[in-house]
């Protein structure tokens, strides 16, 4: 006999109008009034509802009152992540929606902008649309209030970065090796003094990135140096600003490891303005559009943001179709596409940006 799932394993899950109706001491019919704002309901009672609403943080479930498949599915799944517009996140985005279209499943997406608390709104947003399962690129510490904001037994699938506080498989890649071989690289080309750029330190993909970086100088015998280690870089504008800083410094680098493409595309128009793009080597985290293109072209660690995305859209659906197997990581490699900029060696007379 089928027993009710309890709070041992993924928590209760979200408030429903049951519980409103049974702290505000009211009918369910009432409830499900005051919630679709139909008018003859007293004010007394409306306001009963409403303060169990609050106190219990329910919010409505949008597809409660629509007809609904015998599995219970939406055939929807909900897609968040950091920002659509990055090239990474865009690639992701499409191969997920392909692997949905086979299946004729749609794909809901949002950004989050490393905002925790726009993660957690669009997280209730999912759950009042009934998606039957969730990809996200979690941008809080701490995914454990998924446990009452989803539905039970929603699965959810972590890419890019680990969630934490709650079950889900994850899709990462492999940034330390990744890190650690662009680092390696500019080494066997002769550099000694490399900068580490990046962006938000908080970010664990940033971290991970900075301690390849360092494993590649440490395996070297090379001693980093904190003035070339540069992170909190949010905007391209600041990226350019810290790479002419830099060059106006009496013993500069010979070398960059940005360690995001829009860090990337920010020390290459510093590099090209300053008129050292030629002579100052650079490895990038994550290829972007056209770095093959430019003069020299630009040498990346490439993610395959392609693998990453079908692989998560896959595990979501085998969790959906009833996979009850331990979260599983799926670790994707990375690739170092040498193209022309990880390749310069250092000037031996060394160099100055133009002042």
């Amino acid at each position: 006999m089928p027993t009710e799932r309890t709070s041992g394993s993924r928590g209760r899950g979200r408030p429903t109008m049951n519980d409103v109706a049974r702290v505000a001491r009211v009918s369910l019919k009432t409830v499900s009034r005051v919630v679709n704002g139909e008018e003859n309901v007293s004010p007394v009672l409306v306001a009963q509802v409403q303060s169990a609403i609050k106190l219990l943080n329910y919010s409505p479930d949008i597809g409660a009152s629509t007809l609904r498949r015998s599995d219970r599915r939406t055939e929807m799944i909900a897609l968040l992540l950091t920002d659509v517009g990055n090239p990474f996140s865009a690639a992701l985005h499409r191969t997920v929606e392909n692997e949905a279209r086979t299946r004729g499943v749609h794909v809901i997406t949002g950004s989050l902008d490393e905002c925790s608390a726009r993660e957690r709104e669009l997280a209730r947003s999912i759950t009042m649309r009934r998606a039957d399962g969730l990809i996200m690129v979690p941008v809080s510490p701490d995914q454990s209030y998924l446990a009452t904001e989803l539905r039970v037994d929603t699965p959810v699938v972590f890419v890019d970065r680990p969630g934490v506080g709650f079950p889900g498989d994850a899709v990462l890649a492999t940034n330390v090796i990744g890190a650690t071989e662009a680092t390696r690289h500019l080494i066997e080309h002769g550099h000694r003094r490399i900068a580490c750029l990046s962006d938000d330190a908080r970010i664990p993909t940033a971290r991970l990135r900075r301690d390849g970086y360092l494993a590649g100088l440490r395996a070297a015998g090379i001693a980093p140096d904190d003035r070339l280690i540069v992170a909190d870089l949010h905007s391209e504008t600041l990226v350019e600003s810290c790479v002419t800083g830099l060059f106006h410094r009496p013993d500069p680098p010979t070398a960059l490891f940005t360690a995001q493409n829009l860090v990337t595309v920010g020390a290459v128009r510093a590099l090209r303005r300053l008129g050292l793009h030629r002579t100052v080597a650079l490895v990038g985290f994550d290829d972007f559009p056209l770095a093959d293109l430019l003069e020299p072209a630009v040498t990346v660690v490439a993610q395959d943001p392609v693998m990453m995305g079908r692989t998560a859209a896959q595990a979501l659906f085998h969790r959906i179709d009833g996979d009850t197997a331990p979260p599983a990581e799926h670790w994707i490699p990375t690739t170092l596409i040498r193209r022309g900029s990880g390749e310069l060696r250092p000037h031996t007379a060394g160099h100055t940006a133009d002042r």
